[in-house]
Parts: structure tokens; sequence; C-alpha cells
């Protein structure tokens, strides 16, 4: 697809792109809600858990409350979860923490992750929280033992706030009793849906004024046609909606309908 697009409309910049600003995400009410649970479980140094369908605005949710925490008094540490063994997850968090030391010991690891954390909170003087994406991905072993990372001063500081974000299925991988000492932690859920009609009209309005443009370039029966066939979910509107505007570009209207949705769908899954 060529940039022609940017040209005609007058963008400043890409339309609908991932990489927003802490400030430029728009604070719609899930991602308030978000950020009030994260705030107290990381006051507390406990679990929360956000769960979402793909592309329904987990990591961005979270981006948004972790940007509110202050540099100066609070490091938060992100890894992206995968299948892997409970030893790999371990090796990830160690690397997020600038740790180079590894071994092949759970025990060890274990130790070193809550050693770096020690030292931060105790040394330094800062609040950490510790953010671990698509932790739906994780195997039940993981869940069984991951909350002895968590374990200081015979567990009576809570020096790591964890957050658990993932698909619908990292509460029913919660519930399985191997996984009770960890679920025993969690004080704070968020579900994040899909948008509302009028939720996606003020999401494009939103975007489209971070690219520098103060009218509406959708028809109505174009926001209807995004919402519609995106279910509401973040990631896919975007996509339908650059690649309606570049179909509107393409056939030179100054207005996107319906029909450039349509053809714009074709394109992405």
């Amino acid at each position: 697809m060529n940039e022609h697009y940017r040209s005609f409309f007058g963008f400043t910049r890409e339309p609908f792109a991932a990489d927003l600003a802490q400030n430029e995400i728009l604070e719609t009410e899930a991602v308030a809600e978000v950020k009030t649970r994260f705030d107290y479980v990381v006051r507390l140094g406990a679990v929360g858990v956000v769960t979402g369908e793909i592309g329904s605005g987990k990591s961005t949710a979270l981006r948004f409350a972790s940007g509110n925490l202050h540099p100066s008094e609070y490091q938060v540490f992100y890894v992206t979860a995968s299948s892997a063994s409970i030893l790999e997850l371990y090796r990830q968090i160690l690397e997020a923490l600038s740790v180079g030391k590894t071994s092949n010991s759970r025990a060890v690891l274990t130790a070193l992750i809550r050693k770096e954390i020690a030292e931060l909170v105790e040394e330094k003087k800062l609040r950490v929280a510790l953010i671990i994406d698509e932790a739906s991905l994780l195997r039940l072993e993981v869940f069984a033992e991951l909350h002895t990372i968590c374990q200081f001063h015979k567990d009576s500081k809570h020096y790591l706030p964890l957050i658990l974000a993932g698909q619908a299925n990292l509460v029913d991988k919660l519930m399985y009793r191997a996984s009770a000492p960890l679920a025993s932690r969690v004080v704070a859920r968020s579900h994040l849906e899909g948008l509302n009609r009028k939720g996606m009209h003020q999401y494009i309005e939103h975007h489209l004024k971070l690219t520098g443009i103060k009218n509406n370039l959708f028809e109505d029966s174009a926001l209807t046609a995004i919402h519609q066939g995106s279910g509401g979910l973040l990631r896919k509107a975007n996509h339908l909606a650059r690649g309606a505007l570049i179909a509107a570009a393409a056939s030179k209207s100054t207005q996107v309908a319906a029909e450039h949705v349509r053809l714009a769908a074709t394109e992405i899954f």
C-alpha cells in the first residue's frame, strides 16, 4: 500500500497507529477501570488480572496505567509470556531486570529474581511492578509456582506486585487447584469488552485529531460498518479504518463510505 492517502487527506502522521504516547491514549471507561485496579494492585503489592479478546486493548490499557507512575518512584518491568517452561519465564524476567546471570535451577533463578527485587525496594527505595502479557499462554506448571517470586521475608513483605494479562482462558487456568497459591493473591480483575457504537465513534474521532484532522472523515454508515466489522475490538477497528481511508483516497473520495470499509475488510482477517 502506498502512502498517497496520507497526503490526500492531509494527515500529519500515520492514522490509527498503535505506537501512541501515553498521553495520547484515549481514556475510555474501560481504560480508566484498568488504571484504578492497577493502582490498587501496585499499592497492595498483590496480583491483578486483565483479560479481553485479542485486540481489545489490554496492552494499551496497561501502558496507560503504568505510564502514570512516576519514574523516580516506580520501576515497571514488562515480559511477554510464551508456552515455554517456567525456567524460560524466569530467564525472561531476569533479562527484564538486566540481570546477566542464569541457571538451569528453578531455585537459583527464583532466588536471583527475589534478590534483585529486594535490592530495588530496600536499597534503591523504588517501588516495582511486573507485568506479564499474554499470560494465558503460560503452562499450568508456571501458574503452580509463579507465586514464589512474590514471597519476601517469609511472605510478610509484598515487594512485587504482579499483573497478568491475557485472553479469557487465563481465568480458567487460575481456577485449577494447582494455581490456588497464585490465584489467592489476586485482588482485582478487569475484563475489556469491545467498544459500543458511540464509543467507536469517539475512538475514530480521537485518532483523526491525533493526525491533525478536525472534521470526521467517516460517514455514519462507515462508522457502523467499522463497529460491526470489528466487533468493537480496537486493533481490527484500526485496520479497517486505515484500509477504508486508503480505499477512499484511491477513489478520490474525501469522505469514507461503508463501501470503502467493505473493501478494507477483504484485506484483513
